[in-house]
């Protein structure tokens, strides 16, 4: 899978130009209505619904495309297989979220994220993840639904998330070879997965009684265990294991056994371009002695101070400022916005320098999801995120993220140009980087030094891009704002095709 991981160009290879909407293009259907349906001509690939028509991915109806909810494993829809899931595991009232005990997810293979879509009724949030594979388009249908997405694979890299960062791991029919290497992959979900948590897994290998089957069944069997993960759950066609909650199962095992525990000096958090390894990430001190994460359940855990916290020295003081800090600025965005935005405007939202996650904790009463971004080259702070019931990842915006075009309504740049041109990289590529991501008709507001608003506002034209609103830089504050809409602009050639 190493082909399909994600890679940069040579500097001549880049391209530097924007990207026009596909012929025909319109502005999205809202949320929620648009988890079950979106217009075909903003992606206009549809071989999908040709070849899973029968598993109910996905069915041309017109000028639309209607998802059903339906999956590999999952034909009868999501909604009864979560319920299912809730159930196996003896949840209260078959609600998967377990008052609030399971809130992030990781569904690997995720198709076109039906199962985080589903999930979030039950206030859930799924990081949905698959490559641009044979299947191509499934992150970008994903997220022109509304659901959370990222464009990533498992392969040689670990994944962009700090360790302990889901409460339950998922791969339905995802087509992994979880045998390859050692095991490597499911160490790879064992090391982001907290104390306790699950990997659910629906496929073939769990049920059927060919002898392949049954071969690669015996050898995951005797790994996970191996791993000291228990069979928390088994029926029809799906599996659900356990991590334990503490290292006591690995200071148990004989001496020598595979796979070992990772080096006592290696970070589990360390993600941006490092390789994944062949070895079981063993729990802190902390979560020792606590026997588990100690985190609230869900919403208390969004404005709790976590635990790790202290591997930062901030205190709960700190946390409760920062948090008091960004409510007041979201409402301020938001009173510059409203005469732009109606309830329903916005729902795909990233903030490009996240820190603490304060910024989407302070949007938690609108109908919105946040991708959290945290810096490569800063303390990683995405673990904090993770511990609030929030989802993100690591990223360098030297570089182009992990997402197709036109896949966001609302970006939040607070001090990225500044860190940009500390770098020394180009803030004319960023601009081109978040027009690229952005959807026409959506926003950007950028949160920074005078100059650098001044210097974005050159180029505002060129890049068909329209300020809204802005305000400048008061007594306690150093940066100014500026909020810019995206204008709606078609090519020549596409207008020639819609005629």
């Amino acid at each position: 899978m190493e082909h399909y991981e994600r890679h940069c160009p040579a500097p001549e290879r880049r391209f530097n130009c924007l990207i026009p909407p596909p012929p025909g293009y319109k502005i999205p259907i809202k949320w929620p209505k648009s988890r079950d349906e979106v217009w075909k001509a903003n992606i206009p690939h549809t071989h999908l619904a040709k070849e899973k028509s029968d598993q109910k991915w996905m069915v041309v109806k017109g000028e639309k495309i209607g998802f059903p909810g339906g999956g590999t494993h999952f034909h009868y829809g999501a909604d009864k297989y979560i319920a299912a899931m809730a159930n196996m595991l003896n949840f209260p009232k078959n609600n998967l979220n377990n008052e609030g005990n399971l809130r992030t997810v990781l569904d690997v293979g995720c198709g076109v994220a039906s199962f985080g879509g589903y999930l979030l009724s039950s206030d859930i949030i799924t990081m949905s993840l698959a490559p641009n594979d044979v299947h191509q388009n499934q992150i970008q249908f994903a997220l022109e639904r509304g659901i959370p997405a990222y464009l990533g694979v498992l392969g040689t890299k670990r994944l962009p998330y700090p360790s302990r960062s889901f409460e339950l791991a998922h791969c339905s029919r995802c087509r992994i070879d979880w045998l390859q290497r050692d095991g490597i992959l499911l160490l790879e979900l064992d090391r982001v997965l907290r104390p306790g948590g699950y990997f659910a897994y629906s496929s073939p290998e769990a049920y059927a009684q060919d002898e392949e089957d049954l071969r690669i069944w015996k050898q995951m069997s005797a790994l996970v265990e191996r791993m000291c993960w228990k069979i928390a759950a088994k029926k029809n066609q799906t599996v659900i294991w356990e991590k334990p909650m503490t290292n006591d199962c690995y200071m148990a095992r004989k001496p020598g056994t595979q796979p070992p525990l990772c080096r006592s000096d290696a970070d589990p958090d360390a993600t941006w371009d490092v390789k994944m390894e062949a070895c079981i990430t063993p729990y802190t001190e902390q979560i020792q002695r606590a026997r588990g994460s100690g985190l609230a359940p869900w919403p208390a855990r969004l404005t709790t101070p976590p635990p790790r916290l202290t591997d930062f020295g901030y205190s709960t003081d700190v946390f409760e400022k920062d948090m008091e800090v960004w409510q007041q600025r979201v409402d301020n965005y938001w009173n510059l916005l409203s005469p732009k935005i109606n309830p329903d405007t916005v729902r795909n939202v990233m903030d490009m320098k996240a820190h603490m996650g304060s910024f989407a904790a302070s949007l938690r009463s609108k109908p919105v999801w946040v991708m959290n971004v945290v810096p490569e080259d800063g303390p990683n702070t995405l673990k904090i995120i993770y511990d609030r019931g929030l989802i993100g990842s690591i990223h360098s915006w030297c570089e182009a993220y992990s997402t197709y075009p036109r896949t966001y309504d609302l970006l939040h740049a607070w001090t990225v140009f500044s860190d940009v041109e500390r770098k020394g990289c180009s803030a004319v590529d960023l601009m081109i980087e978040m027009d690229r991501i952005l959807r026409p008709k959506g926003f950007i507001i950028v949160r920074d030094k005078p100059k650098v608003v001044e210097y974005i506002k050159k180029y505002m034209k060129a890049l068909h891009w329209e300020a809204v609103a802005s305000a400048d830089a008061d007594q306690d504050e150093d940066d100014a704002v500026l909020i810019i809409q995206k204008k709606i602009w078609r090519t020549s050639e596409s207008v020639r095709e819609l005629e």
